[in-house]
């Protein structure tokens, strides 16, 4: 089974091939330009350098966020054209159950936090064992107020908990441990065993009917919902 995985919801775009579990080829950046460019060099690094063709696939899974309004636009938009071009089917999954897989068999909870800005971070927290258990719903809110949801010893990862780590040092003191610093980037290999997992047990995603999880309102839709309140 080749499975084609891609993720943007951060600032890091990944790509990822893998047959039966195995890894075959991987490409991460993090760009300081387009991310759509960036992210179609990935897919055709990936695909030459296994040898393999989009013909040759059996599903491409995506990362569905929360994350980068931008960022899940594009792969999401990317993902949605090669499943076309190739009649592949689809599947999808948490950018944040992601980002906990790389942590598995974790011996305490794991936190998965991206810094969502405006003070803000997208979290939930996770039971990583082969697969992540969903402790805490993904959501979007002030990191104080989701730190004080956690009880007992919780291990964190991702860039939520690296801008936050002093509050949250400060809050639960030796409850809170971190992951080392290279774990806390995104990949598409990580998020393969969860679309390979989907894809086993049948959730496939429409490409018709996919948007993105922002979890809250982009710009543009406050600047609308503010619009047609003063209408």
């Amino acid at each position: 089974m080749k499975i084609l995985t891609i993720d943007t919801s951060t600032s890091t775009n990944s790509v990822a091939l893998t047959m039966n579990g195995r890894l075959l080829a991987e490409y991460i950046e993090n760009p300081d330009r387009n991310h759509s460019s960036s992210l179609m060099t990935g897919l055709d690094m990936v695909l030459k350098n296994s040898g393999c063709v989009l013909d040759e696939l059996d599903a491409i899974g995506v990362s569905q966020g929360p994350g980068s309004f931008t960022g899940l636009r594009v792969g999401i938009a990317t993902a949605k054209g090669l499943v076309l071009a190739a009649g592949k089917p689809l599947v999808t999954f948490s950018s944040l159950a992601m980002l906990a897989m790389n942590l598995p068999y974790a011996e305490f909870p794991v936190c998965a936090m991206f810094d969502a800005k405006k003070n803000e971070v997208y979290a939930a927290l996770f039971r990583c064992r082969e697969l992540p258990e969903t402790l805490l719903n993904e959501c979007v809110m002030p990191p104080a107020e989701f730190l004080s949801q956690l009880r007992g010893t919780t291990l964190f990862i991702g860039s939520g908990a690296v801008r936050y780590r002093d509050l949250i040092v400060q809050t639960l003191g030796d409850r809170a441990l971190f992951a080392p610093h290279l774990c806390h980037q995104p990949r598409a290999s990580a998020g393969a065993i969860l679309a390979a997992d989907l894809f086993a047990r049948g959730e496939l995603a429409s490409p018709a009917a996919l948007v993105p999880s922002y979890l809250r309102a982009s710009e543009a839709e406050l600047a609308r919902l503010k619009k047609e309140s003063a209408a």
